[in-house]
């Protein structure tokens, strides 16, 4: 009898922050029954992947194991634990379940990808369970900076399993639970926590976590002191933040103007399912526009700097009818993710040009994580006690840091990279192999690979410009006129003081017009001689290696 065992496999979200995807499996080798937890998204950058819209886990292990998959497990409603599911939900095709709030975002997902919400279940927490295959799975509620965020007890044949999902240790967190000890403590004196595979994001963060509602009395306190119109950022899904920001401009005697699509469909979906009860009025921009500045309060979408969202709108001028003077407050009510802050600074300037005050979260009076840090951890660690700990949600160097916390308090640990199968069944963690773990970008309305070449050529482009030549031969293999070159991306003047492109022409033209009729009558060596000629001159005249498309239009003999 083949013995079965028990993996735990990232394909997203380990190694890097976003773009959660994990896979638990129970079952003999090669034969396991699977569930995921989260299909999320990351977001793309100018200099790594240009023109992408979305970045997702590549699924291709687990479609290729789609009649294995149980169920896929959403622990809550931020784009990168739910952003992917309407774009790889038919590919996996698995029952898919999430509590209230969250189902109602990833219904809009799906719905919005044109996909049957048949197979979204909403589940209450724990006690309630959730039978998928060898697992049975519970919702357990956590504090987050989003409502709804949970846990998930995964109990199996070999083991109870805690995934912790995104959390910080939050007794009051304004809008959603708040962290309950006891709940947590009684988990693991139930049954104990065989592996728990934990949030890394904040393991270098030396000082306890603040409570969300530490925020309230200087947000209020700076928005009363306002003399101009008030406009405030933060993630559209902080609804806590949301809540307190439009308490305090209520508090300031402001009308409050939800502007981005983002930020109106989260408060929209938080009251729609009953977690926001008490959300102030709300007035449109067309309404907004007509209210004098000092009694009005934007609440905006665009807190990383995205170049379409509200913010960096209402910085390059007006937006929806509002604009912007000087002595108006501008508050950053976030954290700027690593790897945006030249977007994030590009979006102050413009907005310090303009005459407005800027305020950010830098004095940490404005703004607080919802990621436990390095004292919560080790509190939630001794909580739990569990057997083994496997750090997630992190880039590789606060996985290690997990590692060593973990090790110090006498825990076994293992690092697991994306693509990197861990064995479970025994009494330590145990690498079992290791799999292709890419990425699959979505590039307008399609889904690519990342090794398809598309966004290599992108880049190569941009970074080289662009030649493209035609070339005309007639039917005894000769040149027929001269060669002509266009060109994008590239100084149109070349250092010899002519237009780049007529000293292309002319290269070519009196090279081809001498030229062996056996070339020209072989349009590989053809093609490879005229990409040699355009990129030498192109280096002599520019120091540039573009990019060369070459057009070969033959005229067949009557």
């Amino acid at each position: 009898m083949t013995a079965n065992r028990l993996i735990y496999l990232p394909l997203g979200g380990a190694g890097e922050v976003g773009m959660n995807c994990y896979v638990y499996g129970y079952g003999p080798e090669d034969r396991e029954r699977l569930i995921v937890v989260d299909l999320g998204v990351t977001f793309p950058d100018m200099d790594t992947t240009p023109g992408v819209d979305l970045i997702m886990a590549d699924t291709t292990w687990l479609e290729e194991r789609r009649d294995r998959i149980e169920a896929i497990f959403i622990t809550h409603a931020h784009e990168d634990h739910v952003g992917a599911l309407g774009h790889l939900w038919s590919r996996l095709k698995a029952p898919v379940y999430a509590r209230r709030f969250t189902a109602t975002i990833a219904r809009l997902k799906m719905e919005e990808a044109g996909l049957s919400t048949r197979a979204l279940h909403s589940v209450l927490p724990r006690p309630e369970v959730v039978e998928a295959g060898p697992f049975r799975v519970q919702f357990v509620p956590i504090s987050h900076s989003i409502p709804e965020c949970s846990s998930l007890i995964i109990d199996t044949p070999a083991g109870r399993l805690l995934h912790s999902g995104d959390f910080k240790l939050d007794p009051s967190p304004l809008v959603g639970e708040p962290w309950d000890p006891d709940a947590f403590a009684a988990l693991a004196e139930e049954r104990p926590i065989k592996a728990l595979v934990c949030d890394s994001t904040n393991v270098f963060s030396p000082h306890p976590g603040r409570s969300e509602a530490t925020l309230r009395a200087p947000i209020t306190e700076l928005i009363k002191g306002a003399q101009g119109m008030v406009v405030a950022t933060t993630f559209a899904s902080n609804i806590a933040r949301l809540q307190t920001l439009a308490e305090a401009a209520r508090a300031a005697g402001r009308s409050i103007c939800l502007m981005g699509r983002a930020m109106k469909r989260m408060v929209t979906a938080a009251v729609e399912s009953g977690v926001l009860t008490d959300f102030p009025a709300t007035v449109p921009p067309e309404q907004a526009v007509d209210i004098p500045r000092q009694n009005l309060m934007l609440l905006v979408t665009g807190s990383q700097g995205e170049r379409r969202a509200a913010t960096a709108q209402l910085s390059r001028g007006k937006y929806l009818g509002m604009e912007l003077k000087p002595r108006d407050l501008f508050l950053f009510s976030s954290r700027t993710i690593p790897g945006n802050e030249r977007d994030v600074l590009r979006v102050v300037n413009a907005l310090s040009e303009m005459g407005v005050d800027v305020v950010d979260e830098s004095g940490g009076l404005y703004h607080v994580s919802g990621h436990a840090n390095r004292p919560d951890l080790q509190a939630f660690h001794a909580l739990l006690s569990p057997q083994m700990l496997i750090p997630m949600h992190g880039e590789h160097r606060h996985l290690r840091e997990h590692v060593k916390l973990a090790e110090a308090a006498g825990i076994a640990a293992e690092i697991a990279t994306n693509g990197m199968m861990l064995d479970l069944t025994g009494d330590t963690p145990e690498v079992a192999e290791y799999i292709e773990a890419g990425r699959r970008y979505l590039d307008g309305s399609v889904l690519i690979g990342a090794s398809d070449g598309v966004v290599r050529d992108r880049i190569r482009l941009a970074l080289n410009g662009h030649a493209m030549v035609t070339v005309l031969i007639d039917e005894n293999d000769e040149l027929l006129g001269d060669a002509w070159v266009e060109l994008a991306g590239l100084p149109p003047v070349g250092k010899g003081g002519k237009p780049l492109s007529e000293t292309m022409e002319a290269e070519l033209t009196d090279l081809l017009s001498r030229a062996n009729p056996r070339l020209l009558a072989d349009d590989g060596k053809l093609d490879d001689t005229i990409k040699r000629v355009v990129r030498q001159v192109s280096v002599e005249e520019i120091g540039k290696k573009p990019e060369v498309t070459i057009v070969i239009s033959r005229l067949a003999a009557e």
